[in-house]
């Protein structure tokens, strides 16, 4: 079940990454970010885009990492426990 995962997020992530390739080709036009005052240097629109993607992966690992949210906290099998309440009917 384990490799079923892992290959959809590497299928996942590929389409990602031929996203960014296709759009970064077709729109070359410079961009710049402005927030409230500051705003940034321009760049090519596909760079800025594979860039913003690239620190959501990294940050969604970091943050899953440091929340815990991989582990389960209950040494209970959920699954386990769902089928022993539809034994009780």
């Amino acid at each position: 079940m384990k490799m079923f995962v892992n290959l959809f997020i590497s299928i996942v992530i590929a389409g990602w990454v031929l996203a960014i390739a296709l759009i970064s080709v077709q729109n070359a036009t410079p961009v710049s970010l402005k927030f409230l005052v500051f705003q940034s240097i321009q760049v090519p629109f596909g760079l800025m885009l594979a860039f913003s993607v690239a620190v959501g992966l990294v940050g969604g690992v970091v943050l899953q990492s440091l929340w815990g949210l991989g582990e389960l906290k209950s040494g209970v099998d959920e699954e386990a426990e769902f089928f022993i309440d539809d034994e009780d009917f």
